[in-house]
């Protein structure tokens, strides 16, 4: 491995030390290839010595006298550049106009995130601000192009790829602008709302075992409108402080109690039809903030009064390098509250991998989360399987919903998230919900004008015009403003040694709590 190492740091050194023009260059396709997959097979050498350390632990401490103790995993791959030239957009001259490819769901939190203004934080509940007659049905059409990966954007990645590591935390590095989905991190939480019938329908169940359900229905068809698209996207990294409000009206007719729920006949054309009257409607309201910049924390929260029920979440986003991937753990819970009944349902998040990262970038779901009610002793358990090396489905999801005291299993479901979901009762019924068919209920959000300066909208629209019109340089500038904003007011904060104070949310244990929620004013 040193001997490979030693070469393997030649290699790079002789490449790098390459003019930057003439007819061949240290930015040459093939040469930064090569760079990049050299690095790749060392860190793969490095994880192969690891596993064969770690199984001879495990045949005995004896037989691993002569092996070197320190972790492989993290064997030191070739620091090619500084990182200050991995700072966004750096390396924009390399990628054209007209780039426009995208990159990573949750992917890759930046190190930079890019920053808010300093302003006094005043204690006020959320109603004081928000005023949700300002708001109208959203427009905006968030689809990407699904476009493969540009030459001149490819020499960008590899030659970023070759600097990392297996294993990397990529939490500090920050990706080219021209990969970046235009909306931020907040709205997407949003968009896991995006049917909000099947979300106010599981307070509709009669029994504990009815309502638990209903979660886990409305839980597996969430991620599909999360997540847009079948091309990996990477959404603006939240700034410190930043807000995204945003509302629904539900038409009272769409909320159903279990198994008579109709939401998966509706058609598409049926929801042009939905929330024109507010009186025949259900209002559900949602907030999210970025509470934290390193680790990178947001937290969400929403709820239906008329419903008594809401739900208050936290996720911190780790991603890590791994070769032709990226992996992103979702860490952190949520809580849903349904104060009519008195139960609790906690909640995890799968992690999500961006695949191909060289080629056409997609994303999978993977892992197992829990469902839990302490109170009536019910709960689920959801796997998100990856597509296996070879053969094998994509997206696919499977479900297990358990009465522990009895150890009865109640309902089983599998599919995949972004398709078609079979779910079998213990009854022997059956169901199957069609994500692809379910109607979009669209939020509603206030005019750029009428927010404030640190809502998602407001605070990016420079940089999504710029990258909507192609303008990636322009993008790039409006990002390093944000950029340098907040690391100003970040050493202003630390000079004062005053911590960021958030406006919705307050930290409690290890989570974070919405500050005024339902279940402390009913």
């Amino acid at each position: 491995m040193s001997q490979a190492e030693g070469q393997q740091k030649n290699l790079v050194q002789a490449i790098e030390s390459l003019p930057n023009s003439g007819p061949l260059t240290a930015l040459d396709q093939d040469l930064l290839l090569l760079k990049a997959t050299s690095a790749a097979t060392l860190s793969c050498l490095g994880e192969c010595l690891s596993l064969l350390q770690q199984s001879m632990h495990q045949v005995g401490p004896q037989h691993n006298r002569t092996l070197s103790s320190d972790g492989i995993l993290g064997w030191p791959g070739p620091k090619s550049h500084s990182t200050e030239e991995l700072k966004n957009g750096a390396l924009s001259s390399l990628s054209s106009a007209s780039a426009n490819i995208t990159w990573a769901s949750t992917i890759v939190p930046s190190a930079a995130q890019d920053v808010q203004a300093l302003q006094p934080n005043t204690e006020h509940s959320a109603s004081e601000l928000i005023l949700v007659e300002d708001e109208m049905t959203d427009t905006e059409d968030n689809e990407e192009e699904d476009l493969g990966v540009m030459d001149d954007q490819r020499s960008v990645i590899l030659h970023l790829i070759s600097q990392l590591k297996l294993g990397m935390d990529l939490t500090r590095v920050v990706l080219p602008t021209f990969i970046l989905e235009k909306r931020s991190l907040l709205e997407m939480y949003a968009n896991f709302m995006a049917h909000p019938d099947l979300f106010l329908s599981i307070a509709a169940g009669a029994t504990p075992e009815e309502r638990i359900i209903c979660f886990v229905e409305y839980y597996l068809t969430a991620f599909h409108e999360g997540r847009k698209g079948a091309v990996a996207k990477k959404p603006y990294n939240p700034i410190i402080g930043e807000t995204f409000h945003c509302s629904w009206d539900v038409p009272k007719d769409k909320v159903k109690a279990f198994r008579t729920n109709g939401a998966s006949t509706l058609s598409k054309d049926s929801a042009k039809e939905l929330g024109q009257d507010p009186s025949t409607c259900y209002k559900l309201r949602f907030v999210a903030e970025q509470v934290s910049h390193h680790p990178p924390v947001s937290c969400f929260y929403c709820e239906c009064k008329e419903k008594k029920m809401c739900v208050n979440a936290h996720v911190w986003t780790k991603s890590k390098f791994m070769g032709m991937s990226i992996g992103v753990s979702m860490v952190g819970e949520g809580v849903l509250h349904l104060l009519e009944h008195e139960e609790e349902y906690v909640f995890t998040l799968p992690s999500a991998y961006a695949r191909s990262i060289l080629t056409i970038p997609w994303v999978e779901l993977g892992g197992k989360v829990n469902i839990n009610c302490a109170r009536t002793g019910y709960s689920a358990t959801v796997t998100f399987h990856t597509k296996p090396f070879y053969g094998g489905k994509v997206h696919r999801v499977t479900a297990e919903v358990k009465h522990n005291p009895t150890n009865t299993i109640v309902c089983k479901a599998q599919g995949e998230w972004n398709g078609t979901l079979e779910f079998t009762y213990s009854n022997g019924d059956t169901k199957v919900i069609d994500t692809t068919k379910l109607p979009v209920m669209r939020k509603k959000i206030r005019p750029i004008a009428n927010q404030g300066p640190l809502e998602s909208r407001r605070l990016w629209q420079h940089v999504t015009n710029s990258l909507k019109e192609g303008n990636i340089d322009a993008a790039t500038e409006h990002k390093h403003r944000l950029e340098e904003r907040q690391r100003a007011e970040e050493r202003q904060r630390a000079a004062l040694t005053t911590p960021w104070k958030p406006k919705y949310f307050a930290k409690e244990g290890d989570g974070w709590l919405y500050v005024n929620p339902l279940w402390k004013t009913h």
